[in-house]
Formats: C-alpha cells, structure tokens, sequence
C-alpha cells in the first residue's frame, strides 16, 4: 500500500510538471501549473462524487465505480470491504435468526429487557404464559404487563440468587418461577419456567401430611391413654407384659412428638404469607427457654449461659420463634455430653439480629450441613435414636426463619461442637418503648 502510494504521488507531481512545462513553452509556466491543479481538482471532485453517490446506495449495484490510478484502487478496497460486511452480517443474521429459533423452540418464557425494563424481544413461550402480544407489548415495562409487587421489588432489587414464584398475569392457574440474569449493559435476561406441576405436588404432600398427621392423632391419644394406664397400674400386669407395655409406651410417646412436629411444620408451611407480625420480647423468651433448658438437662449438668446485647423488640410471629429457638437450644441439650458447655447469645449489627446456639457436643461431618434442614434426615441414626428425636426440628427452623425473612447458618466440626446462628434483617427491629408494652407478650408463669 505504502508502494502504491509513492507511486501515485510520483505520477501526479509528474503530471503537475508536465503541464508546467506546457506553460513554459508558452512563456506561461504559472498558468501551466495552475491549469494541472485545476484538472486534477476537477478529477478528484467528480471521483469523490461518484463514491458519494455508490456509498449512499450501495446495493444499488454489487460492482463498484470504476476508475483508474488511486481512485481505481479506493474503489476496489471499498467493494471488498462492502462485501465482506454483507459476509458477516449475513452469518451474523443466521447465527440470530438460530438462536431466536432455538429459543423459540424452547418450553421456558424468555425475555430480553434493557435496565429499565422496556422489552426488547420475548419467544413464544413467554407469550403463551404470560401473555405477552408482539402487536402491542414491544417496548413496554415488563413491570407494567406483570403487575405483582413481589415481581417489580425482585426486578429492582438486583438480588437474582434465588428465584421468585408467582401466578401467571395471564393464566392464574400457571404457577411460575421467574429468573434474572443481568448481561451487557444492566439489561436483563428473564426467564419464567411453568412450575405449575412441582407447585401442586408439594401442596398434595403438604396436604396429605397435615390432613393424616391430624387423623392419627385422636387414635394415637386413646392409644397412648390406655398404655399410661396400664404403665400406673404395671405392678398388676404379669412379669412377661410389663416390659412390652412400657416399651410401647415409649414408642407412642414418640409417634406424639413426630405427630406433634409434622402439624407444626404443616402450619408453618401453609401460613408463610400470613406471619402474625406482633411485637416478640426475645428477651423474656430466651430466658424463659434457657430456664427450660436447663430443667431438660437434669442430671447432666450442662453450663447454659445466656447472653443478650440488644433489648429492643422483634417482629414476627411469637409462636413461630418459639419453635425455632427451642428447637435449636433443646437439640444442643441433647447432643451435648453431660457437663458440657451451651452458649447462646442474641446479638445485633447492621446487618440485622443474630441468635447464636453453640456446644462443646460431639459435633458433625460437615458433608452433613447442607442437608441437616430436610425432613427426617439423619446425619446420625444411632445417636438419633437414642435422644428421642423426631428429625423435623431443623426443618422447622429454617422455615420459620425462611417465614421472617431470615435465613439459618450452621458450622460444625467432628468433636468441637457446633453452631446454629439465626439471622434476621435489621429491618424487623423495633425499639422498646412504653406506649409497646402493652403489646408485648407475657412470658411468665
């Protein structure tokens, strides 16, 4: 190029001579050189127009202007760089038009919006369920054409680690799960997925365990009325029954406590959008349950020490809190040696409330942690055996937790213990004053 160059500029300084020398020989060198501007000024104007006119309609035609010398060759360069593009933007054409094809293929609801929320592009399982019309819906906010409060605070909140579920705007019976990706500029990628199926299965099973927990019930206590009985009244049963009706006393007594667990956490379950947001005194409560504790302890003689930094009060259901908090304290009783330690201390930052239950207990495989809030798991049998337990008290926490906006930590290692933090947003503390006191409940006995 840089040869081309060179070369060009020696044919027109030669040519400039040229005609200067025309002049001379008609005594008028200067005239000479300026007719060759002239020409050469007249040249490049007409060349410059005619790729002013090829470059404002270039598919008028697929052949370039031709020309010669320099012009020739900006010519050329400029055609295959036109076709080039037309190349690329071809293959970029088909790439898009794959993908969209593909999306479209796609059960999932996808749609593309910019940060604000106008829509850009949706395939068509979005308009199936969620209703969207291409007619009308192209660059309208999302949050206009999906009017749930849940929906337009996720949007905004910019916090996608968790999905959100909500009935379609649409079709109420579509019960979906909404996902957002931020990509580019802010924009956002969501993604609805019809849960409709899982969401009406784990509503048969809620269903199904609260409705059999409550029809074992009455049978179970007429059972276990008349086993008390007869374990009263043991000395008057033969040697051979006395063991096999405690025993069964024993196992009934359990079967209550599983029973008792299950409608609680049937409840809890069903009522996580109607929280009785009342004002909870933690303080009277962990005492009262720290006093429990130690009564639960007995003969073991576990060091329970309670420790409150903050007095203020907390919103949430009190019924609720109860169960967490004495599930976690009475667990630590539990799997905790005789004459070990027991910590808990309710504690606050800026990020919230905090509840801390730690043991000097024999502690767990932390391969164990991420599963110890599903129902019935058992990191231990044996050990799960013998202290009676009903494997649905974490679960119970962290639904309860889940209920006021909190979420549940554990840490634990084999042989040093473990820890149960609970923690609540900042944004469920409330200031003790004298006008709450009447709010507030009574925990005395």
């Amino acid at each position: 190029m840089q040869h081309n160059w060179s070369r060009y500029l020696r044919l027109i300084i030669a040519g400039l001579a040229g005609t200067t020398l025309v002049g001379l020989y008609f005594g008028q060198p200067t005239y000479g050189l300026l007719v060759g501007l002239i020409a050469y000024l007249w040249w490049t104007l007409i060349q410059s127009r005619r790729l002013y006119q090829w470059l404002g309609n270039p598919s008028a035609t697929d052949e370039a202007p031709q020309s010669i010398g320099m012009w020739g060759d900006i010519f050329d360069n400029l055609h295959k760089l036109h076709q080039n593009h037309l190349l690329t933007q071809d293959r970029l054409r088909a790439r898009i038009n794959r993908v969209q094809e593909s999306t479209n293929a796609m059960r999932d609801g996808v749609i593309m919006t910019d940060a604000r929320g106008a829509m850009e592009w949706w395939n068509g399982s979005a308009e199936h369920l969620l209703g969207f019309r291409r007619s009308t819906d192209q660059g309208q906010y999302i949050h206009n054409l999906i009017r749930h409060p849940a929906f337009k605070a996720y949007f905004d909140a910019r916090d996608y680690r968790e999905p959100l579920e909500l009935n379609s705007p649409a079709k109420p019976h579509i019960h979906l799960q909404i996902q957002i990706s931020l990509f580019g500029d802010e924009d956002r990628l969501i993604v609805a997925k019809d849960v409709t199926r899982l969401y009406q299965l784990e509503q048969m099973r809620r269903d199904f365990v609260g409705n059999v927990s409550h029809e074992m019930r009455t049978p179970l206590t007429v059972i276990s009325g008349y086993l008390e009985t007869l374990v009263d009244h043991g000395e008057e049963l033969p040697p051979k029954w006395r063991r096999a009706v405690t025993t069964m006393a024993v196992q009934a007594s359990r079967m209550e406590a599983l029973i008792t667990d299950l409608i609680l956490l049937s409840r809890i379950e069903t009522g996580e959008h109607t929280v009785d947001d009342t004002l909870t005194d933690v303080e009277a409560l962990l005492n009262q349950i720290s006093h429990d504790a130690q009564a639960l302890s007995g003969d073991k003689n576990h060091q329970i020490t309670l420790s409150i930094s903050d007095h203020r009060l907390l919103r949430g259901d009190e019924s609720q809190l109860r169960s967490a908090f004495s599930n976690l304290i009475f667990n630590a009783v539990k799997y905790t040696p005789a004459g070990g330690d027991i910590t808990v201390v309710w504690s606050t930052n800026r990020d919230g409330a905090h509840l801390l239950v730690k043991d000097t207990g024999i502690g767990l495989d932390p391969i164990h942690i991420p599963r110890l809030t599903e129902r019935f798991y058992r990191a231990d049998p044996s050990r799960h055996k013998d202290t009676g337990g009903t494997g649905l008290g974490l679960a119970i926490v962290k639904h309860v937790l889940i209920n006021h906006d909190g979420n549940l930590e554990i840490r634990s290692k084999v042989g040093e213990g473990s820890e149960f933090i609970c923690h609540f947003p900042r944004e469920r503390l409330v200031e003790r004053a004298p006008d709450n006191n009447q709010n507030v409940p009574d925990h005395s006995h």
